[in-house]
């Protein structure tokens, strides 16, 4: 940990702030007991009166913000946001990192699976010299099937971003201010956080910390949510696909012409041999498979140049509790 006068020598030079940024959907159960949790922990710290809370609903079908609202009068410290539809977790966050104030900022999920306990230890990581800390699990609280997922998703995250070796990428961890701010410079509509990070900095810490269990509600991380971040990550951030199916591609085109050969050579030796069709139809769909995942994985990377172009936003304000005429709301 660090100490009082460590913070103190941080804060007259930068004028230190701490922001914890959560993302906010359908929670409205479980917001009050969260935000007194981290006004607790950090009352308790040497953060004490230094720090925000920033709660960006993404338009929860539920009374997430109504509750954010009341919160916000009764805590001078937290400002809430809420967006004009549903723009995804990461969306959201991007949206979030807008209206942040801090030198060093935490991110973190609604459900108090993540222990704002922890907040302080995070942050001594980066006052030590870190520019990112993540955060991994003591006893992870996830269904299996996400467990393995996650498994997955780190092997080609490993592949696909050149993660470092055994840094798990949890959706709680802390950011130095140049880094926030050259991740809020992405202005696309995909946005994928963990990608933009790791294309910034490696040098990142880990702490870990006790998973807890979800306060309120069920997770909104379905099946084919996680699909889509996973399609996100690998599309959004790398190229590495586009190469995959141009190496598929040649290596189909060189077995079609030594497949080539072998029949001009076979119809040569044995002119009387009958010739399957069979084998001409299971060829046929082999290689129309091939192309139409090739064309899949192409008309996603093209897609995605569409919607740039089009200047789809990656996010849109509805209210604030702060009258920040910076931003535009509709």
């Amino acid at each position: 940990m660090i100490s009082t006068e460590s913070i103190n020598q941080v804060t007259q030079k930068n004028q230190l702030q701490v922001s914890i940024l959560i993302p906010v959907y359908r929670n409205e159960g479980g917001l009050e007991e969260l935000v007194s949790r981290i006004d607790t922990c950090m009352k308790n710290s040497v953060y004490a009166g230094n720090f925000e809370l920033i709660l960006v609903d993404d338009c929860s079908p539920d009374n997430s913000w109504q509750m954010i609202q009341t919160l916000a009068t009764k805590y001078t410290f937290l400002q809430g946001a809420t967006l004009s539809r549903n723009f995804g977790q990461h969306n959201a966050i991007m949206a979030g990192l807008n209206l942040v104030n801090g030198a060093y900022v935490v991110l973190m999920d609604d459900d108090l699976q993540h222990p704002p306990e922890a907040i302080p230890s995070m942050i001594s990581e980066l006052v030590n010299g870190a520019d990112v800390c993540y955060t991994r699990y003591a006893n992870r609280q996830h269904a299996a099937w996400k467990i393995l997922g996650s498994k997955f998703n780190d092997l080609m995250a490993s592949w696909l971003l050149s993660k470092p070796k055994g840094l798990y990428l949890s959706s709680f961890k802390a950011l130095k201010r140049g880094v926030v701010d050259q991740v809020r410079s992405h202005e696309g509509p995909f946005a994928y956080l963990d990608g933009l990070i790791l294309d910034i900095t490696k040098r990142i810490a880990s702490v870990e910390i006790q998973h807890g269990t979800r306060a309120y509600g069920e997770g909104n991380y379905n099946f084919s949510k996680s699909i889509s971040l996973w399609l996100r990550m690998v599309t959004g951030t790398s190229i590495v696909p586009l190469r995959l199916v141009t190496l598929m591609g040649a290596f189909i085109a060189a077995l079609g012409f030594m497949g080539a050969i072998f029949i001009a050579v076979s119809s040569y030796l044995y002119p009387n041999e009958s010739k399957g069709w069979a084998s001409i139809i299971v060829t046929i769909l082999l290689v129309s498979g091939f192309q139409t995942l090739f064309i899949g994985v192409l008309g996603e990377y093209l897609g995605r140049i569409h919607l740039r172009l089009n200047n789809k936003p990656q996010y849109l304000f509805r209210y604030l509790t702060k009258n920040d005429s910076e931003f535009p709301k509709i």
